[in-house]
């Protein structure tokens, strides 16, 4: 046996566990090598990665299911990913017609539709109603109280939802079966003004997620309000809003300077191309929650005190990054890399250590650094959230 592992591990196709200086020696125990194969930067480390950062990744392949009949959830919160405090994230399909029962939350919902069609509603305090369907790339934000419902259309869907709370679970929300199924007949009876058998036939626990009809078209669902349509809507068409362009890629920042409503929560979907990079920043406003859509990508985090490692990331794959740790995220793959950046915050904020260092004088620069001329002189004043330079990627 111990033969056939030494072969097997000799395989060109197997990583192993040596650097290129010839650090580090085969691995020939048990392993999974298609986790290695996934995470290469966590098998063999950059050499400058040091120190005790601890696991700024975790995957919703690797979570639990929710299985309903009419969709499903699965959630990455703070007791998957501990360090995620700030920000948890929800990801929920839906069939045709399935419905996300109505219910409310203690914490703003903010979320982007990754595929399908959905209608949504809800209710404001003030009595003011909001009916909607929301499709690829199209944002909802519901503040925190604010009762509402998502309702699958004929094609079903799937969306992110991301709460400001990294204890969030979207399992224990207020809903309106369990508000009922836990309230006495001759209460709802005395409230609504029916009798108790009125209410024979409600739900005797939470629905959650439950199937029902696809909706008619919108405009045969639309409720008259005497109050009106909220003042602010609760949706935003990110894909329609024209992106920062730079040579490595695009971003499109949303935050409550174009939605207003979302005072809780800002984002930027960001595009880096094959061979760029997102420029090496820090975020002075709060932590960063990243979710990863299409491609392969690699981050390093710098925590200070010699303190830095880096890791693997997919689509599919929730990323973290503390309170103003320096970081940047690298193109790993043959086509676009796609993420969303998620703040606990009412805008968006970075700080480019480039144009950092082209706004400072030189002299002072030169003598931290020891910096050469010929870097000093491509220092740029001007912000690139994406950087591609031909020969140097």
């Amino acid at each position: 046996m111990g033969n056939k592992t030494r072969n097997q591990t000799a395989d060109g196709n197997i990583p192993q566990p040596i650097r290129k200086d010839g650090a580090g020696w085969w691995d020939l125990g048990p392993r999974n090598i298609g986790r290695d194969m996934q995470n290469p930067d966590l098998l063999v480390p950059p050499a400058t990665d040091a120190g005790t950062v601890p696991n700024l990744r975790f995957s919703f392949s690797d979570t639990y299911m929710q299985l309903n009949h009419g969709g499903w959830s699965r959630e990455v919160t703070a007791r998957q990913l501990p360090i995620a405090t700030t920000i948890a994230g929800v990801n929920m399909a839906l069939t045709p017609g399935g419905v996300r029962e109505l219910h409310w939350h203690q914490q703003p919902e903010w979320s982007i539709m990754l595929v399908g069609r959905a209608r949504i509603t809800a209710v404001d305090q003030n009595g003011r109603n909001f009916i909607a369907d929301v499709g690829p790339g199209d944002l909802w934000y519901f503040p925190p109280g604010i009762p509402h419902s998502i309702q699958g259309l004929e094609e079903g869907c799937e969306f992110l939802l991301v709460f400001d709370d990294g204890s969030f679970s979207d399992l224990n929300t207020l809903s309106i079966s369990d508000w009922f199924a836990h309230t006495p007949k001759e209460v709802l009876s005395a409230n609504f003004g029916v009798p108790e058998s009125a209410f024979e036939g409600i739900p005797k626990q939470q629905r959650y997620i439950f199937q029902a009809n696809v909706p008619g078209p919108l405009e045969t669902q639309k409720v008259s309000d005497p109050y009106g349509t909220v003042p602010e809507t609760f949706t935003h068409r990110l894909f329609a809003q024209e992106p920062i362009v730079t040579p490595g890629g695009t971003v499109r920042i949303v935050d409550s300077s174009n939605f207003p409503i979302s005072t809780k929560i800002a984002a930027a979907l960001v595009e880096i191309k094959p061979g760029a990079m997102r420029e090496m920043h820090w975020h002075p406003n709060n932590d960063e929650w990243q979710y990863y859509l299409t491609g392969k990508g690699r981050m390093t985090v710098f925590a200070a005190n010699g303190n830095a490692r880096t890791f693997d990331y997919h689509a599919g794959d929730v990323g973290y990054v503390p309170f103003a740790f320096g970081h940047y995220i690298q193109n790993t793959g043959d086509q676009s890399l796609w993420f969303l950046e998620m703040f606990k915050s009412d805008r968006f904020a970075d700080v480019s250590l480039n144009q950092w260092m082209a706004l400072t004088p030189r002299q002072l620069v030169q003598d931290n650094l020891h910096a050469t001329t010929e870097l000093m002189d491509a220092l740029r004043k001007e912000k690139w959230p994406v950087v591609k330079y031909p020969g140097f990627s």
